[in-house]
């Protein structure tokens, strides 16, 4: 089984799909952070995009040790975030603190729409040790089975500009470690 959790409005084919609100598409409603219903060590793959940086710092690893549970052993999990890195290169170039603000701080129109945390590949690594997954890397988002679905994984300043635009996500694949 894979999991599509915080999918929002995104379906993928072949996958579960968990949100804190319902939707024609959504498989069940629940904060993704208590997957208690999911059985310890049954999920192959867990995907999320642009979701994690919601939740606030002192949780962080409380969350990710969650999805750790129900992944199988060498079950990989694939997580986009806005890369900080990225979003400064983008604002020291442009000086443009506009393009910024939506990656920096969600849209802050709705509870769950709010950036609690920002993330390099660094910091994100030791968040992700630290909950027990090893092989932490960088995927690309055309190299995967939900490629064709067009989310944050694939947010580009400017805006939908693939071919010329900067990436601002930071796209992160790593494995269950082997306890």
């Amino acid at each position: 089984m894979k999991l599509h959790l915080g999918c929002g409005k995104k379906y993928i084919p072949g996958y579960f799909h968990i949100d804190a609100f319902d939707d024609d598409h959504i498989d069940h409603v629940c904060s993704i952070d208590n997957l208690e219903f999911i059985e310890d060590n049954s999920i192959e793959v867990i995907y999320s995009a642009h979701v994690l940086e919601h939740f606030k710092r002192q949780r962080l690893n409380k969350v990710l040790l969650e999805w750790n549970r129900v992944l199988v052993k060498d079950g990989i999990l694939r997580i986009a975030v806005p890369d900080f890195e990225a979003i400064v290169d983008v604002y020291n170039d442009t000086k443009n603190i506009d393009l910024i603000i939506g990656p920096l701080y969600g849209g802050q129109n709705y509870l769950y729409n709010i950036h609690y945390n920002t993330f390099d590949f660094k910091s994100l690594e030791k968040y992700l040790i630290n909950a027990n997954f090893t092989d932490v890397k960088r995927y690309d988002w055309r190299k995967t089975d939900h490629a064709d679905v067009d989310d944050y994984s694939q947010a580009y300043i400017p805006h939908m500009d693939k071919e010329n635009g900067k990436l601002i996500s930071l796209n992160i694949e790593c494995c269950k470690k082997n306890i």
